[in-house]
């Protein structure tokens, strides 16, 4: 079987490459598309990264299964009024996946089409990279991984890394509206193979997890921190509902930054050092098993 997969957009999407590996090792094939204009009318099984839908790609390809998949809610700026329209506007699938609880009861699509949850997971590699002994001692003390435009917001909370006599390592292309606000002391990578992520992170002792605590932002899993998790990094995060719930969920203990700008220079300080750090086993969120677990694959695949 060929399942063709539906970008519609740029976002980091890790679990692209993971459905891919996970098919071909089923016999089967995935093809990736920017857009539902290049899937052939002759598709059997169409699966959108939601994304707006296009009715008149969807009415052309009406033969094929089609799945939707939710892997965030919308984002500012007018977060809830675009996932109303989305409720209003989407074409109907035959099937509907969420990354959580809270983002299929935020999009409030009811029950007419059968759905299931599917969490974020990381890919082997980050776990191989824990057991690695044949790396050099780290050369930073915090790491930090994502999307650098959203760092913007806590430019003062790295400053104070900076002035705590910490050295930081961003992974990552930085922008230059946040290149420019950077202290000297900061190390960029630029752009990073994924593959080679896990021996970036592991180059320092510390994994650095700041997330905006607005929705959807605060309620959705942070891929950066499972990554952390996996290599073997004791996390320092700002303080929001998910990293809370993640951490109660799998046994985890991290250091929660308040928002307190006064007392971020000690966190970063003999705090840093100091706090009983539990970093939780994330064996069980390999994507392999991750995506075993979908009843979906029962319908599309058979006994494959």
């Amino acid at each position: 079987m060929l399942i063709h997969f539906v970008r519609n957009g740029p976002a980091y999407l890790p679990e692209l490459d993971a459905y891919a590996a996970f098919l071909q090792a089923r016999g089967h094939h995935a093809l990736m598309h920017e857009s539902g204009t290049t899937v052939p009318n002759s598709a059997e099984v169409v699966w959108w990264i939601c994304g707006r839908v296009p009715h008149r790609e969807a009415w052309r390809l009406r033969r094929a299964f089609q799945v939707h998949e939710y892997t965030s809610a919308s984002v500012p700026p007018h977060a809830w009024l675009k996932d109303q329209l989305k409720r209003w506007s989407q074409p109907k699938p035959d099937f509907r996946i969420y990354q959580n609880g809270w983002v299929r009861e935020r999009m409030g699509f009811g029950a007419g089409v059968p759905s299931t949850l599917r969490d974020m997971g990381v890919a082997p590699h980050f776990l191989e990279a824990a057991t690695r002994r044949d790396l050099p001692a780290p050369e930073f003390d915090v790491v930090y991984l994502g999307e650098m435009g959203r760092l913007l917001p806590f430019v003062p909370l790295l400053q104070s890394i900076h002035a705590a006599g910490r050295r930081l390592l961003l992974v990552g292309e930085v922008p230059e509206a946040l290149h420019v606000l950077l202290p000297e002391s900061v190390t960029c990578t630029g752009r990073v193979a994924h593959a080679d992520v896990p021996m970036h992170l592991r180059r320092a002792r510390f994994g650095l997890n700041l997330v905006g605590n607005v929705a959807p932002y605060n309620q959705q899993t942070s891929t950066k921190l499972l990554e952390y998790c996996a290599v073997g990094l004791p996390v320092v995060s700002n303080d929001y509902a998910w990293v809370r719930y993640f951490a109660a969920q799998h046994q985890g203990n991290f250091l929660l930054l308040r928002d307190e700008p006064d007392s971020w220079e000690t966190n970063f300080g003999e705090a840093l050092e100091a706090f009983p750090y539990q970093v939780p086993d994330v064996q069980a969120l390999a994507w392999p098993q991750v995506l075993a677990k979908l009843p979906l694959w029962q319908h599309l695949l058979g006994g494959h």
